[in-house]
C-alpha cells in the first residue's frame, strides 16, 4: 500500500511538472498517469487491467449529448464576435452613457455583463474590449491600471453568468460525481443535477458579482478621472431605433436560449442549437446589405422567437391550424438561414468562426478525454479511498473539507486553466463532499465563482495573457497585475457572500424546478 501511495504522489508531482513545462496540457494530463501506471505495474503497485475501462470512458464522453452543447455555445459566441454585433452594442452603450470616466467604465462593465450571456469566450471578449473600450476609457480619464482591471475582470463574467460553457462542463462532472457519491453513501434514488440547475443557481451570484464590480468602480472614480483635453469623442446620442436594433436582437436571443432551459421546454443541448442558429441569423443580418434580403433575415429571427413561444404556449400539442402556422415559420427560418450562410460565406466570417470553434472545442474535449484517464489511474492507485479518509479526518467535517477544496481550487488557479481544474479536482476530491448533505448546486456555483479567479490570477491567468498581447506597450505587466488585484479580492468577497448565504444559489432552482 505504501508503494502505491508513493507512485500516486509521484504521479501528481509529475502531472504539475508536465503542465508547467509548457507541453500541451492534454498530453501532460494523459501521458504522466499512463507512464506512471506502466512503471508502477512493473513493481506490482498497479493493475494494468484498470486501463481496459478507458475505451468505454472515452465512448461515454463522446456519446454524451450534454457535451454537444459546448461547440454550439462556442459557435454562438464566435459568430457574434466575428460579425461585429457586440462591437456595435458597445459603441451605442458608450454614447448613451457619455464620455465621463465613471460613465465610460460603467458602460464597459454593463456591456460585458450583457455579452457574457451570449459569448462566454474569455479570449475573444478581452481582446475585443482592449481594442474598442481601452482607448475610450483612457481618453476619458480612467487610470490605466483600473482600466486594465475592469477589462480583464469584465471579460471573465461569461464564466459565471449563464449560459456558460464553464457551467456546462461543471454540470456534467458534478451531475455524474454526485450520482455516484450518493449511491455509494446508500442513497440509490438521488435527485439528478442538471446544467439547468446550475444556470438558475448562478444567475443571482453572477449579478452580485457585477454589483460588487460596479460599486468598486463607482467609489474609485469618484472625483477622479480627468479626460484628456479634446480627446473624448463619444459621438451623437443614439436614436431610439439604433438602441433597439443594437440591443433587442441579442437580448431576445439570450432570453430564448436561457428561457427555454429554465422553462423546461428544451434541454441544454437543444437550447445551445437554438443559440447557434440565432447567432447565425444575427450575424447574417449584421453583414447583409440593406434591402429585401436583410428584411427576410429579420423575419427569420422573428420566426425563431415565434416557434419558441408556440412551443411554450402549446406544450408541443398542435392542432391543424397551428401546424400550418408552425410550418410557415419554419420555412421563413430556413430561408433566413440560407441567406445568412450565403452572406457569411461571402465575407469569410463563417469559415473563420468554424475554424475557431473547432480549435476551442478540440482543446476542451482533449482535456476531457485525458482527464478521464487520469481519474482512472488515480482510482487504480486507491486514491479515491485515500481522499475519502483524508476528508473524513479533517477538522470541521464537511465544512472543513469544503474549505480545503475551495482553497486548493484557488491555488490551482494560479497555474492551471479552469477546464483542467474541473476535470482533475471534481472526480478526485468531489465525492466526499457530494456524498453528504451539501447541495450540489450550491457547490457547483461556488466552484464556478472560484474558478473564475483562475483567469485573473498571475502568472498563468488567461485573461492577463490576452490583455497583454493586445494592450499598448505603455501599460506594463506590473500595471496589469496591480489592476486586477482588487477584482480578485472582489471575487473572493463574492465567494464569501455565497458561502454565507447558500439560498443565493439554491432558491431560484428550487422555485423553477
Amino acid at each position: 500500500m505504501i508503494l502505491s501511495e508513493m507512485f500516486l504522489a509521484l504521479m501528481l508531482l509529475g502531472l504539475f511538472a508536465g503542465i508547467l513545462s509548457g507541453i500541451p496540457a492534454m498530453l501532460a494530463i494523459a501521458g504522466v498517469p499512463l507512464l506512471t501506471a506502466v512503471i508502477a505495474s512493473a513493481f506490482g503497485a498497479f493493475d494494468l487491467g484498470f486501463l481496459n475501462f478507458f475505451p468505454a470512458r472515452v465512448y461515454g464522453v463522446m456519446s454524451n449529448p450534454l457535451l454537444m452543447a459546448v461547440p454550439l455555445f462556442v459557435l454562438m459566441g464566435v459568430l457574434l464576435e466575428k460579425s461585429h454585433v457586440t462591437q456595435k452594442m458597445l459603441d451605442v452603450l458608450r454614447r448613451m452613457l457619455g464620455g465621463s470616466a465613471r460613465g465610460m467604465a460603467l458602460s464597459v462593465l454593463a456591456f460585458s455583463a450583457i455579452i457574457a450571456a451570449s459569448t462566454g469566450i474569455v479570449g475573444a471578449t478581452v481582446v475585443m474590449l482592449v481594442l474598442i473600450s481601452l482607448p475610450a476609457m483612457l481618453d476619458a480619464g480612467v487610470p490605466k491600471r483600473l482600466a486594465s482591471g475592469i477589462i480583464c475582470a469584465s471579460g471573465t463574467l461569461g464564466q459565471i453568468i449563464p449560459p456558460s460553457i464553464l457551467l456546462v462542463l461543471l454540470g456534467d462532472q458534478i451531475g455524474n460525481t454526485y450520482l455516484e457519491a450518493q449511491q455509494q453513501a446508500g442513497n440509490f434514488a438521488p435527485d439528478a443535477v442538471s446544467v439547468g440547475d446550475l444556470f438558475a443557481g448562478a444567475l443571482l451570484p453572477g449579478l452580485v458579482l457585477v454589483s460588487l464590480y460596479a460599486l468598486y468602480i463607482f467609489a474609485t472614480l469618484r472625483g477622479s478621472g480627468v479626460p484628456k483635453a479634446g480627446s473624448v469623442q463619444t459621438g451623437p446620442q443614439p436614436r431610439p431605433r439604433e438602441i433597439l436594433e443594437s440591443f433587442a436582437p441579442p437580448l431576445l436571443m439570450i432570453l430564448a436560449v436561457l428561457g427555454s432551459i429554465l422553462a423546461g421546454i428544451a434541454t441544454t443541448t437543444e437550447a445551445a442549437g437554438l443559440g447557434a442558429v440565432g447567432a447565425l441569423i444575427l450575424a447574417g443580418y449584421q453583414l447583409q446589405e440593406p434591402g429585401t434580403g436583410r428584411r427576410l433575415v429579420a423575419l427569420g429571427a422573428v420566426a425563431v422567437l415565434a416557434l419558441v413561444v408556440l412551443r411554450m404556449v402549446t406544450d408541443g400539442r398542435y392542432g391543424t391550424g397551428l401546424i400550418v402556422l408552425a410550418a410557415f415559420f419554419v420555412a421563413l427560418l430556413v430561408l433566413a438561414i440560407a441567406l445568412s450562410m450565403r452572406t457569411l460565406l461571402r465575407t469569410d466570417v463563417l469559415v473563420v468562426a468554424t475554424s475557431d470553434t473547432l480549435k476551442i472545442t478540440g482543446m476542451v474535449f482533449g482535456i476531457v478525454v485525458a482527464a478521464s484517464l487520469l481519474a482512472l489511474v488515480f482510482r487504480g492507485f486507491g486514491g479515491d479511498d485515500l481522499v475519502s479518509e483524508l476528508m473524513a479526518n479533517l477538522p470541521g467535517g464537511e465544512w472543513g473539507a469544503l474549505a480545503v477544496i475551495m482553497g486548493l481550487v484557488f491555488l490551482l488557479g494560479f497555474i492551471l486553466e479552469a477546464v483542467e481544474i474541473i476535470y482533475i479536482v471534481i472526480p478526485l476530491l468531489g465525492p466526499p463532499i457530494l456524498g453528504g448533505d451539501v447541495s450540489p448546486v450550491w457547490f457547483g456555483v461556488l466552484l464556478a465563482m472560484n474558478l473564475q479567479t483562475s483567469f485573473l490570477t498571475p502568472p498563468f491567468g488567461f485573461a492577463l495573457f490576452y490583455f497583454r498581447s493586445t494592450a499598448p506597450r505603455h501599460i506594463t505587466t506590473r500595471d496589469i497585475y496591480i489592476g486586477v488585484a482588487p477584482f480578485v479580492v472582489l471575487q473572493l468577497i463574492g465567494l464569501g457572500i455565497l458561502i454565507a448565504f447558500p439560498p443565493l444559489a439554491t432558491w431560484l432552482p428550487g422555485v423553477l424546478f
